[in-house]
Parts: structure tokens; C-alpha cells; sequence
């Protein structure tokens, strides 16, 4: 395993921390967390070097905290620094900061958080958290223990970063980061900023949702990825872009099955700052500027949005209609929208963009910053064609056969 520096604090962590945000789950519910398998997987992780691990309040319905607490029993806590993040959108009275700092570490079955963050910082939570007075509570936190350092995660524009970065003697902060996302929220200069204060950064979504780490890249981004003298997974092009940054110091990967475990690590040992030649970063920047020309959504899968009044399976719908145009596969696309959507995989019930009836109550709660009922729109304008009950009678038919 590689390990780095983490800002100005004397400990090296794993260049490869554990976010378990996207745990295995049963029949896609995010809150019928596979216990046993995500435990197995937390503690191989450790075993094999990793030494951050990452949850939150809100992950999996809440169900997170109390998950990696279980996981981290048996004398794994002892083993890694962890890290969960104040519910910043609960906040109302300064009261709440110990109500919600104390459950967590009853979820989580430990008398101390190592990394303490601020959750998804905006416009928003920002100044509520500011006004509350928040860093004198937490320098009262850090004295008597509870927390370890203080960080936070951001999800706005450059400005706000900035702003935020210099209110505080903070330790480290966590941003979203990827090849797509250079000039987006903090992007590459918040990085660089936060670095240049000696603040550890975490990095979030270096796959952008999985979308820069499918098995098989889209076929206009494969053509690209065939022109490199080395040859490399879409996985591996993402993670090492990151990680070729040496103001990085972990990525968070959101492993779900055993085999990311083996593929990360292996990743993470090899991708050393500064490892990729001016001709692979060229590459990269090449691959970047294709996936933004296929890519209709801007959607990472993590689910904040949920749940929808009216039951729209809202990052669901992104992902298969985001597929179809990165694929370039319509026909397919619609057959695997009209199932999917139907709960025809899940058995949840409809959730097709047909559903939303623009009540905005989703728009506040993506740190996208998208604009989902507009998107909604147009999706079922696309998607939701004439053959759509031709396509659902077809899929019934056919997990009727494989059911038998």
C-alpha cells in the first residue's frame, strides 16, 4: 500500500481509504446493507493496508454508521482513523451539534471520531453552521476528546471553497475530484489552495459515480484509451489521473464487491504522484472532453436526492438514460429503462420520469447542483416513447420465464 502525507499531522494514511457509502445492498435497496459481505470486505481492506475509513449520517438510510461500527469491532478500530460527518442540513440549534456528535458515536460504538467533518458545506449550511458558532463547540469536542481533527466536505463553487478554507484552522477537507471535474466546485484550483495551506484533502467520486469506471468504456472513449503505449483500465486511467496529483492525499472508493478491493489496492501501489507522462496526461484530457460530449448528466448515483414524493427512481433514471447516450445504444436503453424503472429488477414499483410532477424538492438536496425536474422532462420525453408497454410486457415476460 502507498501512504502519503496528510497535511501537517505526523501520520501517513493509505492512499486508498474505504467510503461506505456504497455498500453491497440487497435488491438495490440502500438500506438492506449485505452485512456480512460488506464486513468482509471493511476488514480485508484493513488487513491489506487501508487505514481511513469513511461513512455519514445519511449513508444507506442511516444505516451506514451502525454497519461500520459492527465492522470495526474485534479490534479494527484500533487499526484505522475513522471518519463521519455532521448532519449539516439537521441543524437548527446549537444544541444539535452534541445530540447528533453523541449518536453518531453510539452508532458507531467508539468514544472518539479521529476525522470530524462538516457534511456537504454550501451556500446554505455554510452560514447556519458559521452563525451557530460552531468552531467553538468543536474546540470544546476536540478537548474533551469526542473529536480528533476538524475538516469538512464541499459541495459549491470556487469562491465559497475558498472562503470556507480560510475561516478555520482546519486539518483537512474532502471535495469532489475527477478528470470531469477539474473546473467544477473546488476543482483543481481548490485543491491546489487547500494543499498550499497544508490541509489533507480527501478526494470523493473519483469515477464520477462509476460513470468513469465501467468494466468497458463507451466505444468513442475506448478508441482513445487504444491509442496509449500503456495499456490500462478505465478504472485505473481514473484513479491514477487523481492520484498523479501529489496535493492528494486519499481517495475514497465506494467498493461493493470483493473484486475492487484487489483492483483499488493494486492501483494505489503503483500510481504515485507525478507517474503519468505529458502523452498519458494528454490522453486523459482527450478522454475527458469525449465523455462530456456523450455524458447528459452530471449525476453521481449518491442518492441524496431520495426519496421522491412521487417515487421517481430518480439516480436511476440518470444512469441508464447516461448509459444509453454513452454507449450509443438507444434501443437497448429503453428496453433496460422501461424494466428497470418499472421494478421490474427491484420489485420497488414504478419510478419513471414521467412521475415527477416538478415539486423541487429535490433540487436543495443535490450537491450537483442539478436541475432535476428539467431533466425529468426531457427523459420521459425520450424515453418514454410508444413502445414503452411493448418493452414492459417483453421484460415481464421474460423474468417470468427465468423465474421458473
Amino acid at each position: 500500500m502507498q501512504y502519503r502525507t496528510f497535511g501537517r499531522l505526523d501520520w501517513k494514511p493509505s492512499a486508498l481509504g474505504f467510503g461506505a457509502m456504497r455498500l453491497p445492498v440487497f435488491e438495490e435497496d440502500a438500506g438492506k446493507i449485505d452485512e456480512e459481505l460488506a464486513t468482509r470486505m471493511i476488514r480485508t481492506a484493513i488487513d491489506r493496508g487501508v487505514n481511513y475509513v469513511d461513512t455519514a449520517w445519511p449513508y444507506h438510510k442511516e444505516q451506514s454508521e451502525p454497519l461500520v461500527g459492527r465492522a470495526l469491532g474485534n479490534g479494527y478500530r484500533d487499526k484505522v482513523k475513522l471518519a463521519t460527518k455532521m448532519p449539516s442540513w439537521l441543524i437548527k440549534t446549537r444544541d444539535d451539534f452534541d445530540v447528533h456528535l453523541n449518536e453518531q458515536l453510539r452508532r458507531l460504538q467508539t468514544d472518539h471520531i479521529d476525522f470530524y467533518l462538516l457534511h456537504a458545506l454550501n451556500k446554505t449550511f455554510w452560514p447556519n453552521l458559521r452563525d451557530l458558532e460552531v468552531f467553538d463547540w468543536a474546540e470544546q469536542a476536540i478537548a474533551d476528546g469526542r473529536i480528533g481533527h476538524l475538516g469538512f466536505s464541499f459541495h459549491d463553487d470556487l469562491p465559497l471553497f475558498k472562503e470556507i478554507v480560510d475561516a478555520y484552522d482546519w486539518t483537512f477537507c474532502q471535495i469532489q475530484y475527477n478528470y470531469l471535474d477539474q473546473q467544477n466546485q473546488a476543482g483543481t484550483k481548490g485543491l491546489e489552495y487547500a494543499a498550499a495551506r497544508d490541509l489533507g484533502v480527501i478526494v470523493m467520486e473519483p469515477l464520477r459515480g462509476g460513470n468513469l469506471g465501467q468494466p468497458e468504456a463507451p466505444p468513442a472513449v475506448a478508441e482513445i484509451w487504444d491509442r496509449a503505449e500503456t495499456r490500462r483500465t478505465p478504472v485505473e486511467w481514473a484513479l491514477r489521473w487523481v492520484w498523479n496529483h501529489p496535493a492528494v492525499t486519499v481517495i475514497l472508493s465506494g467498493m461493493n464487491v470483493e473484486a475492487h478491493i484487489e483492483e483499488n489496492m493494486a492501483i494505489a501501489a503503483a500510481a504515485l504522484p507525478n507517474s503519468l507522462t505529458p502523452a498519458e496526461c494528454d490522453l486523459v484530457e482527450t478522454a475527458a472532453r469525449k465523455y462530456k460530449e456523450l455524458m447528459k448528466v452530471g449525476c453521481t448515483g449518491c442518492g441524496y436526492c431520495m426519496p421522491c414524493p412521487e417515487g421517481v427512481m430518480i439516480p436511476a433514471v440518470f444512469e441508464v438514460y447516461n448509459k444509453a447516450h454513452l454507449f450509443g445504444n438507444m434501443e437497448e436503453g429503453k428496453f433496460l429503462y422501461a424494466i428497470r424503472l418499472s421494478g421490474g429488477i427491484s420489485g420497488t414499483g414504478p419510478g419513471f420520469a414521467s412521475s415527477c410532477v416538478a415539486c423541487g424538492e429535490c433540487l436543495d438536496k443535490c450537491p450537483q447542483g442539478i436541475e432535476i425536474p428539467d431533466f425529468m422532462a426531457e427523459i420521459a420525453e425520450e424515453m418514454e416513447d410508444d413502445q414503452l408497454e411493448n418493452r414492459l410486457a417483453m421484460g415481464k415476460k421474460m423474468f417470468t420465464i427465468e423465474a421458473k
